[in-house]
């Protein structure tokens, strides 16, 4: 049993340790609860869960069944390890022995936990329930040959959204049996669905069960996430259908210290910490060589492979034996590599790994002692989702929270409470965004005419949306029935369900033309500019080549002292206001908007010291689209009391604007590079100074509606942020922004903070 007050005491005697242990929550242990099945599963499925100890089964686990079993949609939602696999695996298999016909597909947002559970399904099932020829994984990886013995045979198929969107659906006719006598419909990590990519799934799922109601099937769909805010709503948002949540978590945990760790001010005046991934590799350099299993998630790939050279080198020197046996598990890895790496940890020959969030979602890596989260992984739900990777059973653990300097974090860091007593986040998507809608109407109509009853699936808005397309020329209407147009081929080949709009950038190795990634038309302008230093998977890239007509970039790897960030002009202005509410005197509107944004130079700036190493111009097209925003009038008040003060308004409302935008992901479940933003001392469309905020993608994926819905706790969480902030004029944990178009000038904490007084009804500080 890991004594953790005794490693805590042993801690605070390190050279390295300078009071970082701001808060330590002591998470209770709690016992396994146990249900009953209503009718009970067949003899062979007993002998299963007898042989493997799988038994009892949990209270959450035997609800889900029960409610499967009557025909409903269900929705687990529960905390990591806690068994959610066998809410799904069990009802599937045992209809797979009652009916030997019956088809069953599982979605996956990542190939390596497809590849997990087919793994466990091989363990458990096969056999006894299915034959090895019954059940495969079909993805990009699936080798041409083994493809049509899938197809013909397979009863069981593990795969990913962009496999369903791409492959399976456009090609229904070669999968026609196995629609015909689809029984499930598994998608777990719902809660990885969220944003644009989720909006994207769930037009892909209304594509999905429109072909199976073609074929004559209807199968039900049992949705797996980890703990969100509103899981029952994700899940119908994700399908258009009704369901039946189940959230009473009934697996055991082991009680856990989670501890706040915030790396020590080096300068107060700037505000400047010390360095997030230096901590890091101090804290799991103890851990380790103390025997106490444990994992480090960084952000990058490239930061995961130094923090474990840096761990391992320090174990060299204070326990030589535990220095081999750490290793990095990240993205580009090959698959074999990976899962060597899962089972080493498993068994517990590795004692120590560091990995980047492919080892956040469920992957089995066994029983761990500690984790170690590199920053704040931008949700309360991803950050028990890490957390939970040590203590999953029934043993006491630790996990250590280090916060980088940026609002988020150091808010969290001053208020843990926030993060232990508030709601999950609400997961948020929109497939009501005419871009990604209209997308997939038009490989919907590649798969089947469309017809008005269609508005069953995809709404009412689909009707004048399909209009469009029509008098677009991209669909031609024939009795009733809207057809592709002859002028297009495979549309779901041109939509890339990982991004906003089929409007992006492809970036290509240089040295090799190898495929990168792909880039949305916003996010290439700004980061993947003529001259730009790109960042992908953690590793260098300058851009050499921008190809605007043909869309795409070519890069090169570089090891250059410096990074780049671009200067953007922006300009916002109302199309239309949906909702308003009021404040006293003051009132916040929610509505559309046109976004038009120049990108007109980039800076060079020097690692670690900022120092500027010169400015060149960019000549780029005007960029405009339209989306959501939610914006808000300012107390007159306030901005006479900065203006008597000497204070700089403009610095003010722009400070203010960047810490907003860094505390939003608070509420909802979003990335700071989800939304934009603008200040402006007078709007030519309110005729008064205005702050928006908006989502950063075109038509919008329901943040600004989020943060309209929030307005008064954003704005207490951001008047926190700033106030407590030890910095004196700003610094990156306040009102500093590493995306800030402007190179963040002006700024004026004083300024911001007053007029946030001002919103909130509180007296002025002193």
């Amino acid at each position: 049993m890991l004594d953790t007050a005794d490693f805590i005491i042993r801690l605070k005697h390190q050279n390295f340790y300078d009071g970082q242990i701001i808060h330590n929550q002591d998470i209770l242990p709690r016992s396994a609860r146990y249900g009953r099945l209503e009718s009970p599963l067949s003899y062979v499925l007993d002998e299963v869960l007898s042989r493997h100890r799988l038994g009892p089964l949990y209270t959450h686990q035997t609800q889900a069944i029960n409610l499967i079993r009557t025909g409903k949609n269900v929705v687990v939602s529960t905390s990591s390890a806690s068994g959610k696999s066998m809410c799904y695996n069990l009802p599937v298999m045992q209809t797979a022995l009652d009916d030997r016909r019956a088809c069953a597909i599982y979605l996956f947002p990542a190939k390596a936990l497809a590849q997990d559970q087919l793994d466990k399904i091989k363990h458990l099932f096969s056999p006894c329930v299915l034959c090895a020829d019954e059940f495969d994984t079909f993805d990009g990886d699936t080798p041409s040959h083994a493809r049509h013995a899938i197809r013909s045979h397979a009863r069981l198929i593990l795969t990913n959204p962009d496999m369903l969107h791409v492959s399976m659906l456009p090609n229904h006719n070669s999968w026609a049996r196995f629609w015909r006598n689809l029984r499930y419909v598994v998608v777990d990590e719902a809660h990885a669905y969220r944003g644009v990519f989720g909006s994207h799934v769930a037009l892909v799922l209304r594509r999905l069960r429109r072909l199976c109601d073609a074929y004559g099937s209807s199968p039900q769909f049992i949705l797996c996430s980890a703990t969100i805010d509103n899981p029952a709503e994700h899940a119908t948002n994700l399908t258009g259908l009704p369901f039946t949540l189940v959230d009473d978590d009934g697996s055991p945990k082991g009680g856990k210290d989670f501890i706040f760790w915030n790396p020590p001010l080096v300068d107060s005046v700037t505000g400047k910490r010390r360095s997030a991934n230096a901590e890091a590799a101090d804290l799991s350099s103890q851990l380790i060589s103390e025997g106490i299993r444990s994992i480090c998630f960084a952000r990058t790939r490239r930061l995961s492979e130094l923090l474990a050279n840096y761990i391992r080198d320090r174990l060299i020197d204070v326990a030589p034996d535990y220095a081999s046996r750490v290793k990095t598990y990240r993205a580009g890895y090959l698959a074999d590599v990976r899962r060597q790496i899962e089972r080493e940890l498993a068994c517990g020959e590795l004692i120590g790994v560091v990995a980047t969030n492919a080892m956040e979602l469920g992957i089995d890596i066994g029983d761990l002692d500690a984790t170690v989260l590199t920053g704040y992984p931008g949700t309360i739900s991803s950050t028990w989702q890490q957390a939970g990777r040590s203590g999953r059973r029934d043993t006491r653990s630790f996990s250590f929270l280090i916060g980088l300097d940026n609002p988020l974090d150091q808010y969290l860091m001053r208020q843990p409470h926030f993060f232990f007593e508030h709601n999950f986040e609400n997961a948020l998507v929109n497939p009501a965004n005419h871009y990604i809608l209209c997308a997939h109407l038009l490989c919907a109509a590649w798969e089947l005419a469309l017809t008005p009853q269609d508005a069953q699936y995809f709404g009412e808005v689909m009707r004048s949306k399909v209009m469009a397309l029509a008098a677009q020329g991209l669909l031609k209407e024939r009795r009733g029935r809207f057809f592709l147009s002859t002028a297009l081929s495979y549309p779901a080949g041109d939509v890339n369900i990982r991004t906003a709009s089929g409007d992006h950038f492809s970036l290509i190795d240089a040295r090799n033309g190898k495929l990168l990634e792909t880039l949305e038309l916003s996010h290439a302008f700004m980061q993947a500019h003529l001259g730009a230093v790109y960042l992908h998977q953690g590793e260098s890239y300058k851009v050499t080549e921008f190809d605007l007509s043909g869309k795409v970039i070519k890069a090169e790897p570089c090891a250059n002292n410096y990074y780049t960030v671009a200067k953007d002009l922006t300009d916002v202005r109302i199309l239309s206001t949906h909702k308003e509410k009021a404040f006293g005197t003051l009132k916040v509107y929610l509505g559309e908007v046109k976004v038009s944004m120049d990108v007109v130079s980039y800076k060079k700036k020097k690692h670690f010291t900022e120092e500027a190493l010169g400015e060149e111009p960019l000549s780029l097209p005007t960029q405009c689209f339209s989306t959501v925003a939610l914006w808000f009038d300012l107390p007159h008040e306030a901005v006479n009391n900065i203006t008597a003060e000497g204070l700089d308004f403009l610095g003010g409302i722009h400070g203010m604007e960047h810490a907003a935008i860094g505390l939003l992901p608070l509420f909802a479940m979003c990335d700071r590079n989800d939304i934009g933003g603008l200040s402006t001392p007078l709007h030519p469309d309110t005729g008064k100074p205005q702050i928006f905020i908006y989502d950063a993608y075109p038509g919008g994926v329901g943040i600004a509606e989020k943060g309209f819905e929030i307005i008064r706790e954003l704005w207490q969480a951001t008047r926190a942020a700033i106030a407590e902030c030890p910095c004196y004029d700003g610094c990156p944990s306040c009102i500093q922004s590493p995306k800030c178009g402007n190179n963040n000038k002006p700024l004026d904490k004083q300024a911001a903070r007053i007029l946030l007084d001002g919103l909130l009804g509180v007296s002025k500080l002193v």
